[in-house]
């Protein structure tokens, strides 16, 4: 893995604020990293400490106070809404603490929305999607409603929707924290396998020292900085 060049993540100057009835509150200032192709990073740090505001400006989900992402040779700050919309459903794969699955569509359907929000055809997108769902080992739940799924299996399938689009980001926040330890070892598990398997560039939010752990490298967001883990 080369660590020094054409990375496909370089985070600039990066610094996120928001205004409060009695001033400035400021999460994070002038922060300066870059994440290998390749890599599996952990972003770790207490409650409220700004790491999923960091995901979402790394998703182009917000807006940074000042300073640029960059996501292979893309600079998100140049962006317009649905430029970034565009660039988030090609680029980019998000997988949230809660599996927002929609309820009444199936396994299948959920996984395929990405691709039919870009316009691909129904029958290649459903292709798509079992494909997926095998890959998370759900083949055969493809027709069960979100409500028929246990808790591990939901967040396979929202795996499954966030990778759908063969991302060449993966960015996951807490995704094992709503399960309980046996289930999100085996989520974790399976979110490394498949980045090892697909090539994928991950960034993961995590509370679990195990999961960080078992990530290439750590980085600690502590008082406005990120520092390493």
């Amino acid at each position: 893995m080369n660590t020094q060049t054409n990375p496909l993540v370089r985070v600039a100057a990066l610094s996120k604020s928001y205004s409060t009835g009695t001033g400035t509150l400021t999460l994070f200032r002038d922060l300066n990293f870059a994440i290998p192709r390749g890599e599996m990073l952990a972003i770790v740090g207490a409650s409220g400490a700004g790491k999923s505001t960091l995901l979402h400006l790394l998703a182009a989900m917000d807006t940074p106070t000042s300073g640029d992402v960059v996501i292979d040779g893309t600079s998100l700050a140049k962006l317009n809404a649905a430029q970034q919309a565009a660039f988030r459903n090609r680029t980019i794969g998000y997988v949230w603490q809660a599996h927002y699955l929609l309820p009444e569509f199936t396994a299948e359907e959920n996984v395929a929305m990405p691709l039919l929000a870009r316009g691909e055809e129904q029958t290649a997108a459903q292709e798509k999607a079992r494909y997926w769902l095998n890959e998370v080992g759900l083949g055969n739940r493809a027709t069960h409603r979100s409500g028929e799924l246990s808790g591990g299996e939901q967040q396979r399938v929202s795996l499954a929707r966030a990778l759908v689009t063969d991302p060449k980001l993966l960015l996951a926040d807490e995704p094992t924290g709503n399960l309980d330890t046996t289930t999100g070892e085996a989520i974790f598990d399976l979110l490394k396998r498949l980045h090892e398997s697909h090539g994928t560039t991950t960034a993961m939010v995590t509370h679990n020292p195990q999961i960080a752990a078992g990530c290439d490298r750590t980085l600690l967001l502590q008082d406005g900085t990120l520092l390493p883990g």
